[in-house]
């Protein structure tokens, strides 16, 4: 019964990106790019979508790269959660 609870909690997604906005109160917006390969074309397209993370310290700003893990809902638009700040804005 252990096993399944522990490899539950590994199935949870995670993301790479970068901090666009910083301006709410224990909340930054990520914005995750994605390449994919154009089936007919052989053409990389670029695609990205924001996401709204909950940052509990208020540690991340504007240009940091950010890991962002799935957790339980906290509001509307919030389902996300800053595990780790990968690399600080210049």
């Amino acid at each position: 019964m252990k096993e399944q609870t522990v490899q539950e909690k590994a199935n949870k997604r995670t993301f790479v990106g970068f901090v666009t906005s910083d301006k709410m109160d224990k909340t930054v917006v990520v914005q995750i790019s994605t390449r994919k390969l154009h089936k007919l074309y052989k053409k990389y397209i670029t695609s990205a979508k924001k996401y709204k993370a909950h940052d509990e310290l208020n540690d991340a700003h504007i240009g940091d790269k950010v890991r962002i893990v799935e957790c339980r809902p906290l509001s509307k638009d919030k389902c996300w959660r800053v595990a780790e700040i990968i690399e600080r804005a210049k």
